[in-house]
């Protein structure tokens, strides 16, 4: 069931509820994306719960951020906003986009680099990488895994655009933990969402299966990518 998601609306009507043709996207229309992998191919983690993740966890963000993007938009026009950082509608917004988008972004970068199967030789580069930075590819599979345990939310191998070099951040929410300017090649959900329908309060063994899952190939193609850039 690659490229489908017969339990969400289609992204044509979708934008035809908005009265917008398909072609034009509004800036508050957050893209529902589908998985890029088949359900069912995964080691460890099953369709049931890969299912729940994608159509109804990552689907609630994506709805979320437009309703948000909608409220934050009819606010700025109604004329009638107040910046009031101890309470107020627009702060609560600005809190709550946050969370909603970074939930769908960070989604969407876990969800690419699965359905692999764990081979690190067809990423030459990041290998390489991975060998610069921690001595070894086991080192670094095993210190990130260390950090993966220590997340309560999120743990990304991202290019840090400053540094100029990969780096490893850990989040305990979607809109905590992350640096800005760092773009997320490896990540890592750690959420109890992520594994205990299939391993329970086994968190270790969830992160054991994500190396075997992982699709190294794409997260070359993101490195190869991202580290052209610098600032």
């Amino acid at each position: 069931m690659t490229g489908s998601c017969p339990s969400l609306p289609h992204r044509c009507s979708k934008l035809r509820a908005y009265g917008v043709p398909s072609r034009v996207t509004p800036l508050y229309m957050t893209e529902l994306k589908p998985l890029p992998f088949k359900l069912g191919s995964l080691k460890g983690i099953s369709e049931k719960a890969m299912l729940i993740h994608h159509d109804k966890l990552y689907a609630g963000y994506v709805k979320k951020s437009d309703e948000i993007g909608e409220k934050l938009i009819a606010l700025r026009k109604s004329d009638n906003y107040e910046g009031n950082a101890t309470f107020s509608e627009l702060r609560a917004l600005k809190d709550a986009e946050t969370f909603a988008i970074n939930g769908v972004y960070l989604h969407e970068w876990y969800f690419d680099v699965l359905g692999g199967d764990g081979v690190a030789d067809k990423a030459p580069q990041l290998s390489k990488a991975f060998i610069e930075k921690w001595g070894s590819i086991e080192d670094g599979i095993k210190w990130f895994s260390a950090c993966a345990m220590a997340a309560r939310g999120w743990s990304i191998l991202a290019w840090d655009l400053k540094a100029g070099r990969l780096k490893h951040y850990n989040g305990d929410s979607h809109n905590q933990g992350g640096v800005w300017g760092s773009i997320p090649v490896i990540t890592l959900d750690c959420f109890e969402h992520a594994y205990f329908i299939d391993y329970g309060s086994d968190k270790k063994k969830y992160i054991e299966d994500f190396w075997k899952n992982l699709d190294w190939v794409k997260a070359e193609e993101l490195y190869l990518k991202v580290s052209q850039l610098s600032i």
